[in-house]
């Protein structure tokens, strides 16, 4: 098995993630200088500054994380906006509807679906959120089936895609089913997090495997009855099991949820920093994806919905705040990936291979020459066996013990909007934004020159 000890940096150079952030194209270039004060200037720059100190490079932890299993050229802005021109996306539709599937509110200051469509509000600002009321799944025509690791049934993300297509609402920019119920994409892959239907602004999300209390493998939580039963148990389960999840375990829940409304919206998956557009194959992974987006994918999310940098952060910060005021910090229980599985899933269509995500970059070339990617493994990288392709199952390794999930998600998260705010409330110079320019500019772009 290939295992990555320690974690290694994956990187590009400084010159290169400049170009994906502002272009080398004269009128995006212009169309970034005109959108953003020089304080937003300097703080979108961390995307390049060799010196950045908010946000961080991309880690490969294991040889069978989902960066490595996914090397095509990464969507830098010129792609994206190029992409965004030939959608016909109506982008003048400001709601974004939560259609949540057997879950429904519990008390007060306490409800799953409250914080996220708060934290939805907070992340895409100015955008109109709207919370329909819950369904029961067995209103809707999909197929199921027991899961492979808990014997718990699992939804066809594809019925319910269908259904939410067929009943969106003629104001929606897009619209996003919850549920707490287990889903998976095709019968070759165990689970997934998340499924989108391109083109079509509707996706759906399932928070199961975020909560410490889904079964672990071996545990049977339903009998086979026959079809019509089996999904009355469903609805029942999902509607029960609404409120066990920390706050810890409530963020997760977010971070899908925004990831998801994102891809909706037209950003494809980020391999330029850490950055919440980052696909995940595990829990693992999903569990370590920030909630927050990168500066290139900022820089996309600011040119779909407009808003001013600084505004936004302060709304997550209150956020933030109101999540500490009224979620338990305690965690319910820990989360940890099967033993008895692969850390697969397939994360928003990744395995059916259906999303609209750019395959290649127009600013640069993606090589080792002009981009300095740095995937930095060679003798750390143990060989007992190649790996399978993705589908096959049973003959994956078995997944690595996984870290516990850091107690301060959230306390964290509120130090880091600090320092957001902060960066973006100075009085920047033009010779201080110059002065990373270019120091950037000048630097060579000779082989291995510009790895960070």
């Amino acid at each position: 098995m290939l295992q990555c000890k320690p974690a290694q940096e994956f990187s590009f150079g400084p010159r290169a993630l400049k170009d994906a952030l502002i272009s080398t194209d004269p009128v995006l270039q212009e169309l970034y200088a005109k959108a953003f004060s020089r304080a937003e200037k300097l703080f979108l720059s961390e995307a390049y500054n060799p010196q950045r100190t908010l946000f961080c490079t991309l880690l490969i932890r294991t040889a069978f994380d989902w960066l490595l299993s996914h090397p095509d050229a990464p969507e830098d802005f010129e792609t994206f906006y190029h992409t965004m021109l030939r959608r016909k996306q109506n982008f003048c539709r400001k709601h974004i509807y939560l259609q949540p599937i057997d879950l429904i509110e519990g008390p007060a200051g306490l409800s799953l679906l409250d914080s996220l469509q708060s934290c939805v509000e907070s992340f895409f600002l100015g955008l109109r959120v709207k919370c329909l009321p819950s369904i029961p799944v067995s209103s809707i025509h999909c197929c199921f089936r027991h899961s492979r690791d808990s014997d718990r049934v699992q939804l066809h993300a594809d019925g319910i895609l269908n259904f939410l297509k067929n009943n969106k609402p003629m104001d929606a920019l897009c619209v996003l089913g919850l549920t707490l119920l287990d889903l998976y994409p095709c019968e070759t892959w165990s689970f997934t997090f998340s499924k989108f239907l391109p083109g079509q602004e509707v996706g759906v999300c399932s928070f199961a495997r975020f909560s410490g209390d889904f079964p672990q493998a071996g545990c049977s939580s339903l009998n086979p009855p026959r079809q019509k039963e089996e999904l009355c148990e469903v609805s029942k389960e999902g509607r029960d099991r609404t409120l066990q999840f920390s706050a810890q375990e409530m963020v997760q829940c977010c971070k899908v949820t925004c990831h998801e409304i994102c891809q909706l919206m037209g950003l494809g998956r980020c391999r330029w920093l850490q950055c919440i557009m980052q696909g995940a194959l595990s829990l693992e992974e999903a569990l370590l994806r920030p909630l927050e987006p990168c500066p290139i994918c900022l820089r996309k999310l600011q040119h779909v919905v407009g808003f001013k940098l600084i505004e936004r952060y302060r709304k997550l910060y209150a956020w933030t705040q109101t999540v500490l005021s009224t979620w338990p910090r305690q965690e319910s229980a820990e989360l940890s990936a099967s033993e008895d599985i692969p850390p697969l899933s397939s994360d928003s269509g990744m395995c059916c291979e259906n999303d609209s995500e750019a395959v290649t970059s127009q600013s640069e070339p993606l090589s080792p020459d002009t981009c300095s990617q740095g995937v930095l493994l060679g003798p750390e990288l143990e060989q007992d066996e190649q790996p399978s392709s993705l589908p096959e199952a049973p003959s994956q390794p078995q997944p690595q013990p996984r870290p516990p999930v850091h107690t301060d998600t959230i306390k964290d998260y509120e130090l880091w909007l600090e320092m957001c705010i902060a960066a973006l409330e100075r009085n920047v110079s033009e010779e201080e934004l110059a002065q990373v320019d270019e120091t950037v500019d000048a630097l060579r772009s000779g082989p291995g020159e510009e790895r960070l």
